[in-house]
């Protein structure tokens, strides 16, 4: 028989889930929302924590709603769809102030109200979708390696469900295919070639602009997966940054060049430091006619450390693990005036903040900004200067 019990879920954890307590354990429930009392069936039991799926909800919140997308719960992508849109950025931001309260030790930093969006549906530009045996495109299935055909995205751009719709049936033998789009531009890129597809495929790169500047991006090369919110986020980076004119700034983890090349008109000097080979490509590309970009490629932490120019400001946006020590290091002993830190996982930039403070920069604010609706993940501009 099923272990069914009661549970007043009282918090929210960072992975999208309601937390409560069961006989003096934490346990976690996805799918439900702090506030509300919950019947859960333990499926998950280890020595420090359980894990419960939920069976019905006793008590709801008034923030609880209908999900839209058929697929929820089921789907991994989406975990919040289940709450209104305005608790969700609360709860965002409350995620943010947790982990850097707990990893980070800071108690009093000024976490902003998370920035979202008027439409939180339909933002995405890029979707990679598995291939079935079938030929039909889906999802991995929550928890599983099972996949399960998807026939429309609520987080999709319309243009990219269009072209998902198309390429049902035609995907025989691949492994997956990427769909991503220009929201300004209007381009599609489909990857790789699909020789029945009844649209083109194939396309090694799209274009899309930012801020009124065309950037392109290659199959290979990382995009912000949110065009509008991008944009939110660029000018962020810009306000924050405070530069007078003249200043040499770094953009570490520069991917296309996107930050770099909107400070150029702002800067005295700009260096994107890069490791894909892709993303260079474009990142010079589309820095061509701004005399005063110039890139090196490698990684950021074996290129900063070497780097020999003074540097006046800093703009990091590194993967998810974070930044290197050496990277961290590097900074400490350079003491840029302004440093940027663009961070898609707040356990990380509280971790590197954290060290960071430590060396002697002064942690200004965090910006949460709701780069993904309906899903946990948040991104965040820390800003930091030096003391």
């Amino acid at each position: 028989m099923a272990d069914i019990a009661r549970v007043k879920l009282e918090g929210f954890a960072h992975l999208g889930e309601a937390i409560g307590r069961l006989n003096g354990q934490v346990i976690f429930v996805a799918a439900g929302i702090p506030g509300e009392e919950v019947a859960v069936e333990v499926y998950q039991r280890k020595h420090d924590y359980l894990r419960g799926r939920l069976v019905e909800v006793i008590t709801p919140s008034p923030d609880r709603v209908v999900p839209p997308c058929a697929y929820f719960g089921d789907c991994g992508g989406c975990q919040l769809q289940h709450i209104a849109y305005p608790r969700q950025l609360a709860l965002k931001q409350a995620v943010v102030q947790e982990q850097l309260r707990r990893i980070g030790g800071f108690l009093d930093v000024a976490v902003r109200p998370v920035l979202g969006m008027e439409n939180p549906w339909g933002y995405r530009n890029h979707g990679r979708f598995s291939a079935l045996y079938d030929g039909t495109l889906g999802f991995t299935r929550s928890g599983s390696r099972q996949l399960i055909p998807i026939t429309y995205c609520h987080l999709m751009h319309p243009r990219i469900n269009e072209a998902l719709g198309a390429l049902h049936g035609h995907c025989r033998g691949l492994h997956n295919v990427s769909l991503r789009y220009g929201v300004h531009t209007d381009q599609l890129l489909v990857a790789p070639h699909v020789p029945t597809a009844p649209l083109p495929t194939g396309q090694h790169y799209y274009e899309e602009e930012l801020l009124g500047r065309r950037f392109r991006i290659a199959a290979a090369s990382f995009f912000q997966v949110n065009t509008l919110q991008a944009e939110a986020l660029a000018r962020l980076v810009i306000e924050n940054l405070a530069l007078g004119g003249g200043e040499t700034v770094v953009d570490a983890y520069c991917g296309v060049g996107t930050f770099g090349i909107l400070l150029a008109a702002r800067a005295g000097k700009v260096i994107g430091m890069e490791e894909s080979a892709a993303a260079l490509r474009d990142a010079v590309y589309n820095a061509r006619g701004l005399a005063n970009v110039a890139f090196q490629r490698g990684a950021t932490e074996r290129l900063l450390p070497a780097l020999e120019e003074r540097v006046d400001a800093v703009v990091l946006d590194p993967p998810r693990a974070g930044c290197w020590p050496k990277v961290l290091a590097a900074l400490a002993d350079r003491r840029p005036k302004r440093l940027v830190y663009v961070s898609c996982d707040s356990a990380t930039l509280a971790r590197d903040l954290r060290t960071l403070v430590a060396s002697g920069f002064q942690l200004l604010e965090v910006q949460p900004i709701d780069m993904f609706p309906q899903t946990f993940h948040v991104e965040n501009v820390a800003t930091l200067a030096w003391e």
